[in-house]
């Protein structure tokens, strides 16, 4: 990992997508990083456009929110849309839910599609945990924290009545087999 990097993720409300930016910061300080994050969504808590940012680095942070992201985590097309233009376009990288999101030709941006929701419905039968598939593939792909110290942010970050689902989500995710 370099000295820092700037994660989005972002989709729309009731994806999951605030507590996965939690789950990617505590991670984040399980690797013993400097973490620094922030969330935003609508006024309706379904439906409306949501976003976390989460910044990892080596050292302090003099900056709390993301200003260009390295790592774009896409889950709706309205968010997609909506920061695409905000993504480091030499060594940026986009990993969104196929097909629920359609992407832009973009030189140089490097863009994985990935079937996170359609993932969770099939083999956990629970599309709500389509933000911890799509995690645990983004932390795979790109190496952003280590397996185990995101692992260890779901157990402490998850209600108890859901954490085991939650678990094999990003395990799935984590181990997911790109074609």
């Amino acid at each position: 990992m370099g000295a820092v990097k700037q994660v989005r993720l972002c989709g729309l409300g009731g994806q999951g997508i605030v507590l996965a930016g939690t789950i990617l910061g505590h991670a984040g300080i399980n690797d013993r990083k400097w973490v620094a994050g922030s969330s935003s969504y609508g006024a309706e808590a379904r439906g409306s456009a949501c976003r976390s940012e989460v910044i990892i680095s080596d050292e302090p942070i003099s900056f709390p929110h993301v200003i260009e992201a390295d790592i774009l985590v896409a889950m709706s097309q309205s968010a997609y849309d909506k920061y695409i233009e905000n993504v480091e376009s030499e060594k940026g990288i986009v990993i969104y839910d196929d097909p629920l999101v359609s992407t832009k030709e973009i030189n140089g941006l490097k863009q994985i599609g990935i079937p996170a929701t359609n993932i969770a419905a099939t083999e956990l039968n629970n599309k709500q945990v389509a933000n911890m598939v799509i995690l645990g593939i983004a932390v795979e792909i790109t190496k952003i924290v280590t397996k185990g110290a995101l692992i260890s942010a779901v157990e402490k970050n998850v209600p108890e009545r859901f954490k085991a689902l939650n678990l094999k989500a990003v395990e799935l995710g984590l181990n997911w087999e790109m074609e």
